[in-house]
């Protein structure tokens, strides 16, 4: 599909979101983050969102934030409802929960970000009955990721880095170190 002459290009901050029509393109960088991207077929609207971490926890609430799964998900529900849409007809695209930093996975398994918030995406899609056509999500390194609104089309370039070849001093191999 032809790219639309006015373009907006929307760069995501962690902890950002943004919900557009067909003349958006948004991008974004993760880590260890997980960005959703959603996208309408017929409307040609959607959004995505970069979260840090699944959920804020106890602690008093306040506005909802983005840098939590639940709370990035409910802002972008709103704007969905705000667009006279219900999630479930959008198509969900999952990217992100790279491990940075592989040689500690071992050590640190009950607190393992990456995994928490890769299981958040997966709880979320189903809570909102949500079809996920795509999804890149796990290994090691870092994810470049752009989603083209106007045809729902998202472009992800996976940068593994020197961190997919760490291995845990405490693991015989890397692939015990992976499976946590």
């Amino acid at each position: 599909m032809k790219t639309p002459p006015n373009v907006i290009e929307i760069f995501l901050q962690p902890g950002e979101w943004y919900f557009g029509d067909c003349d958006t393109r948004i991008r974004t960088v993760l880590g260890s983050c997980v960005s959703l991207a959603l996208w309408h077929p017929r409307r040609k609207i959607g959004g995505m969102c970069h979260y840090m971490l699944p959920s804020r926890g106890l602690g008093p609430a306040g506005e909802l934030d983005g840098r939590y799964a639940d709370e990035a998900m409910a802002l972008l529900v709103r704007e969905m409802r705000a667009a006279g849409t219900e999630p479930a007809e959008y198509q969900l695209k999952m990217f992100g929960a790279g491990n940075m930093f592989p040689g500690l996975m071992c050590l640190q398994n009950q607190a393992h970000v990456p995994s928490r918030n890769m299981a958040a995406a997966r709880a979320l899609a189903a809570r909102y009955g949500l079809k996920v056509t795509a999804e890149h999500m796990g290994g090691a390194g870092h994810r470049h990721v752009m989603l083209d609104v106007w045809s729902g089309d998202v472009w992800v370039r996976h940068h593994p880095g020197a961190a997919a070849v760490a291995q845990c001093e405490q693991c015989e191999t890397r692939s015990e170190c992976e499976a946590g």
